[in-house]
């Protein structure tokens, strides 16, 4: 027989507080469910319905989230009430997604005072809609490059999840759970908080001063001082790239010194790296966003249209033309 948790004593005259979930075509399952499971837990440790939540989306009958598996809706894009939390959660193709009716509705729902949330990507959403216009936010960092691009008003930040004013962003996956956490101890204590976290199993709960991306020597898996400087450098100047001699005399070193490092850990020149992370934010902005493919060169540090459709091509196997002609169909399906 299950253990019984121990439960969270809340304020008895605390009210039920309503989440209001719309969920969008392709939208990521893993964020969606952390943060109502959240929910769902604290009103166990509670031992009360202190939240509820109801899902709806466009035409109001179902959607499919990026698995594959479809949900039935509560209810179309109507009129919420005066106290609900309105989260919107995205996912792939976050674009086709983002109707002039939704971001109608999303606006009309702004004027009347909403609080908002966007999960994952949804903070497209949000900034399509003007409603993170000089605010800080944040957004999954595979989107980093795109949406800084195109709403440059926003001020992005790499956080695992935002809370400006009444409109919280977050980063996708299980940063749902950091903002939920965050939200249940506002509203009912850190005790309640940390009961939800260890019924998650969640361990190590962030604030909203942690970064969503593991440090460059996790992710490279090497943990040399100079090597991480030199790529987070490089990270940090896509656009106006840095030659390897600079980058070498900026961490004490010389340029042959270097190219042994690299060839060393990474099995590539310092060259040859720079230019992957660069055609890597250029196939981001050719895959998320409407830019000319001349703009995006230039974005990404090429001076020259035809070397960066050569320099992509030997590396993609394809052109930054096709590859935005593939982006036009699968949005189309």
């Amino acid at each position: 027989m299950a253990e019984i948790p121990q439960t969270v004593e809340v304020d008895a005259d605390a009210k039920t507080r309503r989440f209001v979930f719309v969920l969008l075509e392709n939208f990521s399952l893993l964020g969606f469910a952390a943060a109502v499971e959240s929910l769902r837990i604290a009103n166990r440790m509670a031992n009360r319905p202190i939240y509820t939540w109801t899902l709806i989306g466009e035409g109001g009958e179902k959607v499919s989230c990026s698995a594959g598996a479809e949900f039935n809706l509560d209810g179309d894009l109507e009129e919420m009430l005066r106290d609900d939390v309105m989260f919107l959660c995205g996912g792939i193709d976050v674009q086709a997604a983002t109707t002039k009716r939704l971001l109608n509705w999303v606006r009309r729902e702004a004027r009347r005072g909403a609080i908002m949330a966007g999960l994952c990507t949804a903070g497209y959403v949000m900034a399509r809609a003007g409603l993170l216009d000089g605010k800080k936010a944040t957004i999954h960092w595979e989107n980093q490059d795109s949406f800084s691009e195109e709403f440059d008003e926003v001020e992005l930040t790499k956080s695992v999840f935002v809370m400006d004013g009444n409109r919280y962003t977050t980063a996708g996956g299980t940063s749902s759970i950091d903002l939920m956490l965050k939200i249940i101890a506002s509203d009912h204590g850190e005790d309640l908080a940390n009961a939800v976290a260890d019924q998650l199993i969640y361990s190590s709960i962030r604030t909203d001063q942690d970064t969503q991306r593991l440090s460059v020597p996790s992710r490279i898996g090497v943990r040399h001082p100079k090597l991480s400087a030199v790529i987070q450098m490089m990270e940090q100047n896509i656009e106006e790239p840095i030659s390897p001699s600079v980058l070498a005399k900026d961490v004490g070193m010389s340029t042959r010194q270097l190219e042994r490092l690299f060839r060393r850990y990474l099995n590539r020149s310092p060259k040859r790296y720079y230019m992957e992370l660069r055609l890597q934010k250029a196939r981001n902005l050719l895959m998320q966003t409407d830019m000319s493919v001349i703009n995006v060169a230039l974005a990404c540090g090429f001076a020259s249209p035809s070397h960066f459709s050569k320099c992509y091509r030997s590396h993609y196997n394809t052109t930054p033309y096709r590859e935005r002609g593939s982006r036009s169909v699968r949005l189309s399906i």
